[in-house]
């Protein structure tokens, strides 16, 4: 569980992120919503402890997380930007290989279980038969699925994605949700990601957090938000809510 304490974040003297008691649980598939500027990436930042907030405190399972280094960090917590580092050069195997970073030795040396781990993650994300390939070379959903595969080798138990299907088509989208919601089911991973599509949110979240002008306007349930009028509230634009004719979801209709 997070728990965030009068968190602000300014930038050129205009807050983008403004929190003053926020708890975000970490073993279940959270998606974070809302519209461009709300303060998403800012927030998955601060959670994965890639930048600091002006003032407050954050915790992760009750430990301030800007007590822990970025090794110990990162065993707790793996995280995949909106915006892919360069993998030039770099097989497939070799980018998931990046993943055991936190758990190598001194002088860096793989031992078998660091090896096995970078097997069961590129098993579990099917991305074996690509282990040889250049990882800049695979399609969208490919590359993907292979730095997913670099987020399970590092055996973190959450995982944190910003907007990781902003890049895919519609087939990869989902494939890509139906991987992250099956790791938490079969692995316990949690998983915090952030999402435009709302149709993805509706069909995968268990939890929602919402954010409107760096201010949190919900968080919860995800049953509790599927309510036209919040949605639409969010956006600012008119969302109906209908039943999906073959699965027992709704789905969200842009009016």
């Amino acid at each position: 569980m997070y728990q965030l304490n009068n968190i602000l974040v300014t930038r050129e003297q205009r807050d983008i992120l403004n929190v003053e008691s926020l708890k975000i649980p970490t073993d279940k598939v959270t998606v974070i919503l809302g519209h461009n500027g709300s303060g998403k990436s800012t927030l998955v930042n601060l959670l994965a402890g890639q930048t600091k907030p002006d003032s407050g405190n954050i915790e992760l399972n009750g430990l301030p997380i800007g007590n822990l280094s970025s090794r110990n960090l990162a065993k707790q917590v793996a995280y995949l930007p909106q915006h892919l580092p360069q993998a030039a050069g770099l097989s497939v195997r070799e980018l998931v290989k990046l993943g055991r970073f936190p758990w190598l030795g001194t002088f860096g040396r793989m031992k078998q279980a660091d090896h096995q781990a970078i097997d069961l993650a590129m098993a579990a994300t099917q991305v074996e038969q690509y282990a040889g390939h250049s990882a800049e070379k695979l399609s969208g959903g490919e590359r993907q699925r292979a730095w997913v595969a670099m987020l399970l080798a590092q055996q973190s138990p959450l995982l944190i994605l910003d907007e990781p299907t902003s890049a895919l088509d519609v087939h990869h989208q989902y494939h890509l949700m139906e991987l992250l919601s099956q790791l938490n089911r079969e692995q316990g991973k949690g998983v915090i990601v952030i999402l435009h599509d709302i149709n993805l949110t509706l069909r995968y979240a268990e939890h929602i957090l919402a954010l409107k002008h760096g201010q949190v306007v919900f968080s919860g349930n995800s049953s509790e938000l599927m309510d036209s009028s919040k949605l639409s509230e969010l956006y600012n634009t008119e969302i109906q809510l209908l039943d999906h004719p073959t699965q027992n979801n709704k789905v969200a209709v842009i009016c």
